[in-house]
């Protein structure tokens, strides 16, 4: 298999979706049954759209910080590819948020041993004045002794938390080691800090560093925050080790601005009865700035489509299949929020979204209603042979899907293999070249499994 790299034609890609559009759109008879696992199975390991997809959106979009023109850009792209991929109903919807602008971004250690830091101001963070700022650090091992810390440990100081995670399959370590980003800037700032820096939320030992969101929390002053590379912060530790003061200069320049444009993207294949409610194929379309989102999420939003597309060759499925390509969810979920306001009485039958990379899916979770073990039983089966086994844990959604599932919305959680996404996570590695064509299309070929079952079960489904 020919792997599609940055020099591949899209004008080549598009010609081919528009071929395949134009046989996707022939009218299904009414009662089509759908194809069987095995016939989708089949076809979904041979899919390109997935690659082609991920491939055309970062080369020709790149980097889509939520509320830019840049996110703007991959709407109309999305729009007009899912428009020749042969989706119907095709449109974006828009709404306003305000947009953290990344600045000049510049660090140092300037006593007791001069050297230059790696790091990325963090979403939210506060501004320095064009001259920097500087400071003695005030070191914590992990969040936990910063919040145990007294004021007078911090007031004046700049913070810094060496809260150092490990990779997981599952990516569970997100949820405690992201806490010094997600939460540190609030506690810091409410203890009199003039900045914080922690140590990147990644499992890699590369000198780049991770960026990713951090919201003020009540009462919290905005304080310059940045996450410095693994590197950079094991050697600050090490020389805190050396029993002296250490002194770092900070240059942070951003700045916030209001009402800026955003929208998510929605596309469907219909179903042939619009009773039975819709099944959500959601993702996010926007990225952070650093890469151009390869895995996170463009991956995911090609994996939607693909998989939906496979449900597609098979007949007209019995409910409405709806992509959702999310704005805004790297910075707080505005898209999310704003599908539900505008959709959020319709019913929906079932939601799924992916947006933890491109790895292999080893594990399925889920949360059905009470009396459908048959057709948990059904789906478990069908995905069994792509190496996939079924857990007891309850399926919890993502940010996309997060109102949806909180109204009651079923959810089918299709964990992939996290071990290497928080090497790339929120980086400047976060690239074309990252994503491997055959794990993406086990992942096409397990959504178009499920999506067929559901989109397809005679069971009741819905939150309404």
């Amino acid at each position: 298999m020919q792997k599609i790299g940055p020099g591949h034609s899209m004008t080549k890609t598009l010609a081919t979706l528009i071929l395949v559009g134009s046989v996707l759109t022939v009218p299904h008879p009414a009662i089509a049954a759908p194809a069987d696992s095995a016939a989708i199975r089949a076809s979904a390991l041979k899919d390109d759209v997935a690659m082609d997809f991920t491939e055309g959106l970062t080369t020709e979009v790149g980097p889509r910080p939520a509320g830019t023109p840049q996110e703007a850009r991959a709407r109309a792209w999305a729009v007009k590819t899912l428009k020749a991929l042969g989706f119907s109903n095709i449109r974006a919807e828009a709404y306003t948020m305000p947009v953290w602008v990344r600045g000049r971004e510049e660090a140092r250690v300037t006593a007791p041993f001069p050297q230059p830091l790696v790091l990325a101001a963090l979403g939210n963070s506060g501004s320095t004045p064009e001259a920097g700022i500087e400071g003695n650090i005030a070191y914590f091992p992990t969040i936990a002794d910063l919040e145990a810390a007294p004021e007078t440990a911090v007031t004046g100081k700049i913070v810094f938390v060496d809260h150092e995670m490990r990779a997981t399959q599952d990516g569970s370590s997100y949820g405690y080691f992201g806490a010094a980003r997600r939460t540190g800037p609030s506690i810091a700032s409410k203890k009199g800090a003039i900045a914080i820096l922690v140590r990147s939320i990644g499992t890699d030992h590369h000198r780049i560093a991770h960026t990713g969101v951090q919201m003020w929390a009540e009462g919290a002053t905005p304080i310059p925050a940045a996450a410095v590379s693994v590197p950079d912060a094991e050697q600050i530790a090490r020389i805190v080790k050396r029993d002296k003061p250490v002194r770092i200069h900070l240059t942070l320049t951003s700045k916030m601005l209001a009402d800026q444009p955003s929208g998510n993207v929605i596309a469907e294949i219909p179903g042939r009865d619009p009773k039975a409610g819709l099944v959500v194929a959601a993702c996010h379309l926007d990225s952070w700035d650093q890469g151009t989102g390869a895995i996170d999420d463009a991956s995911g939003c090609a994996i939607a489509a693909a998989s939906a597309l496979q449900v597609r060759k098979g007949g007209q499925p019995r409910r409405t299949i709806r992509l959702l390509l999310a704005g805004a969810e790297e910075v707080g979920g505005d898209g999310a929020r704003a599908y539900f306001n505008a959709h959020g009485t319709e019913r929906h039958a079932l939601a799924i979204e992916s947006d933890f990379g491109a790895d292999r899916i080893w594990r399925i979770d889920f949360k059905l209603p009470a009396g459908h073990e048959a057709l948990q039983e059904r789906i478990a089966t069908a995905v069994a042979p792509l190496g996939i086994g079924a857990s007891k844990q309850e399926a919890g959604g993502g940010a996309d899907i997060a109102p949806l599932v909180k109204a009651g919305v079923p959810v089918i959680d299709l964990q992939q293999d996290g071990t290497r996404y928080f090497d790339l996570h929120h980086t400047p590695d976060d690239t074309l070249d990252k994503v491997d064509p055959e794990q993406l299309r086990q992942n096409v070929a397990a959504w178009a499994l499920v999506l067929n079952e559901v989109a397809n079960a005679q069971e009741t489904l819905g939150n309404n």
